[in-house]
């Protein structure tokens, strides 16, 4: 299985910044209070990510992989509007933002993400192969809205793009195009394909499980996920694990968060269903 299969496609702006650009990189702070170094800004990101979107699903729609039954779709959008209500209390920037699902058709695939600016998909391969309940998905599509709403896009986006403009320089000065060539390629690559940083995940995981049991979802579902996961692997790596690492300690701290955060909505009383658009074709994605 490809590490890389329909992966949004961000390379662009990347590789449109200068070294001068880089150097001008500036700080942002995440929601947990640490310091983001941002070449790509977060409005930046969101405009990348608009673009790519339509691009990655446009794609997808061609090859007739969007998903159109109603009780699927029914089911997603429930889930992930109630969590999209509990972002948008907590981050009420997010109301602008293009809230959208499309569910992938592809039964092979165990993956799901949400890009800069609310646009998500999910893959039919991660809900059936796991068999997930509805805790279970609403921990999923938590984590990777948190992804968004700590800039963790446009960060991964600047990390690339100073790695590329460190080698653009190297180039020019030795007047050697394979360091440029290099620098795009490398650029992509972690811009899009080396897994989340450890701290980006902790982060993703505690927002996200948070999110979750403000919308009504069981917390506990975050460790029952992780389990499904680390048993779907295998021999292998599904698609979610390569992007996601998984420290073997991460279940432990997931049920410690699970029990504080159970706190917060100790009946899981079920948070409204924010108007989320669901993507079932192309036409949907002007």
């Amino acid at each position: 299985m490809s590490q890389n299969l329909h992966r949004p496609r961000l390379l662009p702006l990347a590789l449109s910044v200068t070294l001068t650009g880089a150097l001008l990189a500036g700080c942002s702070t995440s929601p947990t209070g640490r310091s983001q170094l941002m070449v790509v800004t977060p409005d930046q990101a969101i405009t990348e990510s608009k673009s790519a979107y339509v691009s990655t699903v446009g794609e997808l729609g061609t090859e007739g992989k969007l998903v159109t039954d109603s009780k699927t779709l029914n089911r997603i959008k429930t889930i992930t509007g109630r969590l999209v209500t509990e972002a948008v209390a907590k981050f009420p920037k997010t109301a602008n933002w293009s809230w959208s699902v499309a569910v992938i058709d592809d039964a092979e695939t165990l993956n799901a993400w949400c890009m800069a600016g609310g646009r998500m998909a999910i893959y039919t391969g991660i809900i059936d192969k796991l068999d997930l309940t509805d805790d279970e998905i609403a921990q999923i599509m938590g984590h990777e809205i948190s992804h968004a709403l700590a800039n963790h896009t446009a960060e991964q986006m600047s990390r690339a793009v100073l790695i590329n403009a460190g080698l653009q320089a190297t180039a020019a000065a030795t007047e050697n195009n394979q360091y440029a060539l290099s620098g795009t390629a490398l650029a992509a690559k972690y811009a899009l394909q080396l897994p989340n940083s450890r701290t980006a995940e902790t982060e993703a995981d505690r927002i996200g499980i948070e999110l979750a049991a403000r919308a009504g979802y069981n917390p506990a579902a975050a460790v029952s996920l992780w389990e499904k996961m680390k048993k779907a692997a295998g021999g292998s790596t599904p698609e979610f694990m390569s992007t996601h690492p998984s420290p073997s300690n991460r279940s432990k701290t997931l049920g410690k968060l699970g029990t504080e955060m159970l706190a917060l909505n100790p009946t899981l009383k079920k948070a409204a269903v924010y108007p989320v658009t669901m993507v079932t074709s192309t036409s949907q994605l002007q």
